[in-house]
């Protein structure tokens, strides 16, 4: 029974599936390049800037831009914020589906 779920646990900037998987991903990986970030995820320029630009605003990851030779690079990494957010996230998640726990 989950009687004692309370749904503001989820956090609403992570919970959207772009979002969730740009964490995943950020969770495995010390920083990872928007290219690399776009590429696993499937995702358009556009909406991976809007997705990454929501998580910043958050203090969740922290975005640097640089540049190689003339090419513009883009690396994001999880804040501190960002993993305990996470972490809570996914606790959060595991009280849904496993109740008893």
């Amino acid at each position: 029974m989950v009687d004692d779920f309370d749904i503001g646990r989820l956090d609403e900037v992570i919970h959207g599936r772009l979002r969730l998987g740009i964490m995943a991903y950020l969770s495995g990986a010390e920083v990872a390049d928007f290219n690399a970030l776009k590429a696993r995820l499937q995702a358009s320029d556009g909406n991976l800037s809007v997705h990454l630009r929501k998580l910043e605003d958050a203090g969740y990851v922290a975005i640097d831009k640089s540049f190689v030779g003339k090419k513009p690079l883009t690396q994001v990494r999880l804040t501190e914020a960002g993993r305990a957010a996470f972490i809570r996230y996914l606790d959060a998640m595991s009280r849904l589906v496993n109740p008893n726990s």
